[in-house]
């Protein structure tokens, strides 16, 4: 056997292993906060409150070799749902990298097959009980936790990282993702300033997330808030770094193609981007 494809034999083996090492967990999404003129009132009245029941959101988590603590990247899919060559992916991307990879899966538990077109669940939700429920575990440092999302995904993304006027969730004190990565997402629901760093990519062709959405956006904040780095793809369209769509297909009245080029580059910019947010 030659050098050249024993080499190419041990990567393989190391890549198989790292894409087979995720396993199925499960956590709570987030509750919301039960403000504090509700708890009054309800004292006032001698009632309890109960806490709304939490739904269980199942994930996949894979973590490089060692002990740790590792820095963890937490993946949100888009509005299609989550596939199984996507999340190994991401898996196999990130481990390699050296973080852990969180892939949390918002539609299988409730039983949706797609939030196309159909309501949405609170994904917004799904991602702050992610982060909790890493807080937890004994191999990653809490304090270096970044959100990765595409499309709808992304678009949650970049809600978690919107300033917020008072607390609408109940987390644990002092518990934040560090930064957050948003490729291809609808800017429309952003407030104009953020509170995390952030990564935006887009396409200029994408006419699912239309691209003066987020130029009107990033006009609006004027450079106010926590830093956003955002990057246009001449000619890229929705899903551009998605190999599974191809040369072009239609989802729902859209167009999805991949753009092996901006692909590239938007992963050698979430490398970076990652590596400088989640370094100590």
């Amino acid at each position: 056997m030659s050098t050249i494809r024993a080499v190419a034999v041990l990567l393989g083996l190391v890549w198989a292993q790292i894409a087979c090492a995720d396993e199925l967990v499960g956590f709570e999404s987030a509750r919301y906060r039960v403000g504090e003129l509700q708890q009054k009132l309800a004292r006032l009245r001698g009632e309890t409150i109960a806490p709304r029941r939490a739904e269980t959101i199942e994930a996949y988590l894979s973590k490089p070799e060692g002990d740790g603590p590792f820095p963890v990247v937490v993946s949100l899919h888009g509005c299609a749902g989550l596939s199984p060559a996507a999340r190994e992916a991401a898996a196999r991307y990130l481990n390699s990298l050296g973080y852990v990879s969180l892939v949390v899966d918002s539609f299988m538990t409730r039983g949706i097959k797609e939030a196309c077109v159909s309501p949405s669940p609170n994904r917004h939700a799904d991602a702050l009980g992610a982060l909790v429920y890493l807080s937890t575990l004994p191999f990653v440092d809490p304090k270096r936790i970044a959100l990765v999302g595409r499309s709808q995904g992304g678009i949650v993304a970049l809600q978690v990282a919107s300033t917020q006027p008072v607390a609408v969730y109940g987390l644990p004190d002092g518990l934040a993702y560090k930064a957050v990565v948003a490729f291809y997402p609808y800017c429309g629901h952003v407030t104009d300033e953020l509170a995390l760093p952030a990564l935006v990519m887009i396409g200029d062709a994408d006419d699912w997330s239309p691209v003066k959405d987020c130029e009107r956006w990033m006009a609006r904040r004027a450079g106010r808030g926590a830093p956003v780095k955002f990057i246009v793809y001449p000619g890229a369209y929705h899903s551009f770094d998605g190999p599974a769509v191809g040369d072009g297909r239609e989802m729902f009245g859209h167009k999805l193609k991949y753009d092996p080029q901006a692909a590239k580059d938007a992963n050698a910019e979430l490398r970076e981007f990652l590596r400088q947010q989640l370094t100590r």
